[in-house]
């Protein structure tokens, strides 16, 4: 199992992925059309789930090291994100957001490919790195459903009439992947107590995860304040998902990352 077998299954959940999104579109009473889309949903991703394990096999370590690797949980998480929110809320537009930036994610592996090492840095030997990676991902991943649910909340209340249960399917992305968050947090301080023995070095890194955190926590107590400011509510939220993409991958760009003890995940 290496990365050029990754188009295959790739390939594979995609197919799935899109006859599902395609028999989720046909109107239809029946209840056989969407539990069929829903079994394509899950197919797809034991798919990908096989190809993860393998690959972890065959890595000798967990496959979260790069960016591409994270692109590859987040293509798995997302779909799994899309298929629960829809069985409890059946918001297909969701579903098909789920799905396409999944599918986005694989598409821009396979145009990158990434070089795999065999062998992790010390670091990143220590028992909290794959805990503290793998929380931080789902976390990312349902917050950045909120933001997609941000966008459509703005347009509706600039172009549209606005609806409240927009902002309940909001809160309950944020609510879950800020809980998931400060899990993140939690386990990266235990990470760094061992593997550089400080819990916090405020190095940018750490440093903008913790502005992440901030911001939907700002987000979470402004919406319980002022529950009648709905725009103000989603700026709040839309912007947080900024400071979390700097945290995620912006942050390697910047200068003052470069002597950073997380510049091993630009590769």
């Amino acid at each position: 199992m290496n990365w050029d077998s990754f188009i295959i299954y790739a390939l594979s959940a995609i197919v799935f992925w899109s006859l599902s999104l395609i028999l989720h579109m046909i109107p239809s009473k029946n209840k056989i059309l969407p539990l069929i889309a829903n079994i394509m949903i899950i197919v797809g991703l034991a798919i990908l789930a096989i190809y993860i394990s393998l690959l972890w096999i065959d890595l000798d370590r967990p496959p979260l090291r790069t960016l591409g690797e994270t692109r590859l949980w987040y293509s798995f998480f997302l779909p799994f994100i899309g298929l629960i929110t829809y069985s409890r809320w059946k918001y297909k537009w969701f579903l098909g957001y789920s799905i396409g930036l999944s599918i986005l994610f694989l598409v821009i592996n396979f145009m990158h490919p990434e070089n795999f090492s065999k062998t992790l840095m010390p670091a990143l030997q220590s028992p909290w790195f794959v805990p503290h990676v793998i929380v931080y991902i789902f976390s990312y991943a349902l917050l950045a459903a909120s933001s997609i649910v941000a966008i459509k909340g703005l347009y509706e209340t600039y172009f549209r009439e606005f609806k409240p249960e927009t902002l309940d399917l909001a809160d309950n992305l944020v609510y879950v992947g800020y809980a998931f968050l400060t899990l993140g947090l939690a386990f990266g301080a235990l990470w760094a107590k061992e593997a550089w023995g400080h819990y916090w070095t405020w190095d940018p890194k750490e440093t903008w995860a913790l502005l992440t955190f901030l911001c939907y926590l700002v987000y979470m107590h402004f919406r319980y304040l002022h529950k009648s400011k709905v725009k103000t509510q989603l700026w709040i939220l839309g912007l947080a998902f900024i400071v979390l993409l700097i945290a995620w991958f912006g942050i390697n760009y910047l200068p003052s990352a470069q002597n950073s003890v997380h510049t091993y995940g630009q590769s």
